[in-house]
């Protein structure tokens, strides 16, 4: 069974266009994301997937391995699936979807996804969430909440504050803020790539609602450790000036 983390990258970001190839302390994001990528030793290799031959170049320029995909990919979903295809996987492989706005990832991050796949074989896909209390991001709509069952499978995601707490004076919010990172089964990823967008997916504007509605389980992994994505040239102000307090 082999492993792959693959990066989808796009040049064309709504909010941030060429995002991916912006400089962080001298050096690209979509490079520091692959370099960090790269030191998680369950991986069998690292691939950075993208529709741009600017991207591709520069994943090239420092050593990295990258493969262009078509443009008209709806989300980085279904560009990694047509890397998967390309790269020939098996159908007990198992795929890591790296953010390549993420440039302060953890290996430990990947290596948790891995290992909530090979814990729970009857499991398909997985994903990660950082316990949270902060008041600011269980209000803001830009930040996503997870619910979970008791046997770490997602009940629910949303843009919406939950759970709700109605007794607020008593109680100061705990939730589970869910980290964009995800491992499928390459057969499961085929497989949910062809699914019907569902009613809820398209409410709340989250891709992941499309497995729960059509029955499938996600796993939840709880990470110890917060990343910030770059969504925004002052997300990307925000991280250079914490990144000066840290090295990235």
């Amino acid at each position: 069974m082999r492993v792959m983390g693959i990066i989808p990258a796009r040049y064309q970001s709504t909010r941030f266009p060429g995002k991916p190839l912006v400089e962080i302390n001298g050096k690209p994001m979509i490079r520091h994301v692959y370099e960090r990528a790269s030191r998680c030793r369950s991986l069998d290799g690292v691939l950075i997937a993208t529709d741009d031959l600017r991207i591709l170049e520069t994943v090239r320029s420092f050593g990295g391995e990258s493969l262009l995909t078509r443009e008209d990919h709806e989300s980085g979903t279904d560009r990694l699936a047509e890397a998967c295809e390309t790269l020939g996987l098996e159908d007990s492989d198992i795929v890591v979807n790296i953010q390549g706005d993420e440039p302060l990832l953890e290996p430990e991050m990947i290596e948790l996804l891995i290992d909530s796949l090979r814990t729970f074989p009857d499991r398909c896909m997985a994903t990660l969430a950082f316990p949270s209390e902060s008041e600011e991001e269980y209000m803001n709509p830009n930040v996503v909440k997870v619910v979970v069952d008791n046997d770490a499978r997602a009940l629910y995601f949303s843009r919406s504050p939950v759970p709700h707490y109605r007794n607020r004076s008593v109680m100061s919010p705990k939730f589970l803020k869910h980290l964009g990172f995800y491992a499928y089964r390459h057969w499961f990823l085929r497989v949910f790539t062809g699914l019907p967008h569902g009613t809820l997916e398209k409410a709340e504007k989250l891709e992941q609602l499309r497995a729960l509605e059509h029955g499938y389980p996600i796993h939840l992994a709880l990470s110890a450790i917060e990343t910030h994505g770059v969504d925004t040239p002052e997300d990307l102000a925000r991280l250079v000036r914490s990144s000066s307090r840290q090295s990235c």
